[in-house]
């Protein structure tokens, strides 16, 4: 199947049967996906939203609720069916995502949801809801396949076959004891090989990899990717086992902490939507631009520390824009980098030390290479070798002080407890662009002016 993308002639194929009656729309709903119906949504208003849903099947209704994107609000579109229509979706659901649903939901809101479905389904839902959504227990389904360690072949086999009647698809049977005690886990292809009288305690892989329920979701992800793992269990304190973690969630925690890190270097708050208003994306920015414009008279104070040489020395003014500019990329190339790295794994000390290194060097060698660039221009263009002098080691000063800083600052402030995504950028860009200014003007009344 190739991917779907939204195409105006499908909006317009959706719109027009929304014209007509429920069976002539029905029947071009069937030629979508369930995941092509929520792209579709995020153009269609929600009587048209909630109309579809109604329409469709309740395991396809579902699935559409639990493919939306979080910012076009899927529990906006819930509450707001039938009693009903509602409870037979939020029963389909898996419980994880039902669970993400519900809890952007106020109180009252999930108490009413909650109490017209099946109390077994409640239960494991409010269990869930319990946890904080970043984390391990926020992200798992407590709908799991689990045998007991002192069955036997025949005993575990038909309790695999029970447990999986309700379940869509699983990827682990989690072996363990009496009192759920997470053991081991356990191989299906394993079980159906072994002879008969074969127990599954001689079958079970022990010692699996497993997270605690308060685990913050990156570190889930790390360990799913670090032993290419499927699923992962979630087990409290006690190791007893609460529910398991699957790499589609992953995926999605991926995506989402590649969103939040982009948007917080760009000085952008994480919680604008990428899709929302204009009101809301000034009340994200704007507080970050101000911020900005205080740094950036930091640095226009140094341009008018040095007015004489500005106004002596020819083409210094245009040309320490252009070292300040570079500094301020290679700062973001060096940022980028190391926020990644901090986002991937705890760095420890040497491993910390090794990136400044590496930046200083990297910093250095590319400020000499774009130095001496400058320093050709200025002797050929402007005739002046100590101008291009000047430029040439304003030029590399400021792109090692980027790379330092770039790489610094985000493992200063990791360590001090500050988000090094969101206050980095910033800072950043008032070295560069204040050593940016300060290199040139300095070198060139120190070099160029007599005195």
């Amino acid at each position: 199947m190739q991917s779907f993308e939204l195409d105006k002639t499908d909006l317009l194929r959706i719109k027009t049967a929304l014209e007509g009656d429920d069976a002539d729309l029905e029947a071009v709903l069937q030629d979508y996906h369930a995941s092509e119906i929520a792209l579709l949504f995020e153009q269609l208003p929600q009587e048209a939203k909630e109309r579809i849903i109604n329409i469709l099947p309740t395991d396809v209704a579902s699935e559409v609720i639990s493919e939306m994107d979080e910012e076009h609000h899927p529990e906006e579109l819930l509450i707001n069916l039938h009693p009903e229509k509602r409870s037979e979706i939020v029963e389909e659901l898996d419980y994880d995502d039902a669970t993400d649903i519900i809890s952007q939901l106020d109180k009252d809101q999930q108490h009413e949801i909650l109490k017209d479905i099946d109390q077994e389904d409640a239960s494991s839902i409010r269990a869930l809801l319990s946890y904080d959504e970043d984390t391990a227990g926020g992200l798992m389904n407590s709908d799991i396949i689990k045998v007991n360690i002192n069955l036997d072949k025949k005993a575990a086999l038909d309790e695999i076959i029970r447990q999986s009647e309700e379940m869509e698809e699983f990827y682990t049977i989690y072996v363990v004891d009496d009192f759920d005690i997470l053991k081991g886990i356990l191989s299906i292809k394993d079980v159906i090989k072994a002879h008969a009288d074969v127990k599954v305690k001689d079958l079970v892989r022990r010692d699996p990899v497993y997270v605690k329920a308060d685990l913050d979701q990156e570190e889930v992800a790390r360990l799913i990717s670090q032993y290419n793992l499927t699923t992962i269990p979630v087990v409290d304190d006690n190791m007893k086992l609460l529910g398991r973690v699957t790499v589609d969630d992953i995926i999605d925690v991926m995506e989402q902490e590649n969103t939040e890190d982009i948007l917080k270097i760009s000085g952008v708050s994480e919680d604008e939507e990428l899709s929302g208003n204009w009101k809301d994306a000034v009340k994200s920015r704007l507080p970050w631009l101000v911020i900005n414009l205080a740094t950036a008279y930091l640095a226009a104070s140094v341009i008018r520390h040095f007015d004489d040489t500005v106004s002596q020395v020819k083409g210094i003014a245009a040309y320490m824009t252009i070292i300040a500019g570079m500094g301020g990329n290679a700062a973001t190339q060096a940022l980028a980098v190391t926020v990644r790295r901090i986002s991937l794994s705890n760095l420890t000390d040497s491993q910390a030390y090794n990136t400044v290194i590496k930046e200083f060097l990297v910093g250095m060698l590319n400020g000499a290479a774009n130095g001496l660039v400058v320093f050709c221009i200025a002797l050929f263009y402007d005739a002046n070798p100590m101008l291009g002098l000047v430029l040439f080691l304003a030029m590399t000063g400021n792109l090692i002080i980027a790379g330092i800083t770039g790489a610094s600052i985000p493992l200063v402030l990791k360590r001090v407890g500050i988000d090094p995504a969101v206050a980095s950028s910033i800072i950043i860009t008032t070295f560069t662009d204040c050593a940016g200014f300060l290199l040139p003007l300095y070198l060139a009344t120190k070099l160029l002016l007599k005195h």
